[in-house]
């Protein structure tokens, strides 16, 4: 389970919801140490992955980046 993770800061733009999304996606899994959570368990794995999409959206909607610091 162990990966590189992406680096979705750069100075062209923020990153996709897709890219968020499978960012997030990839934190659960490794937090919980789930890959494919039980069918018990999926709700609250989805609820989690979307909670953290959201909040690394609204991360990258306040982010200043160096290069807008300098304009």
């Amino acid at each position: 389970m162990c990966r590189n993770i992406k680096r979705l800061r750069r100075p062209d733009g923020p990153p996709s919801d897709a890219e968020l999304r499978a960012a997030a996606v990839q934190f659960v899994r490794k937090i919980t140490g789930y890959r494919v959570p039980s069918q018990r368990n999926q709700i609250a794995f989805d609820r989690a992955v979307e909670e953290i999409t959201r909040v690394s959206r609204d991360l990258f909607g306040e982010v200043e980046t160096h290069r807008e610091s300098i304009a």
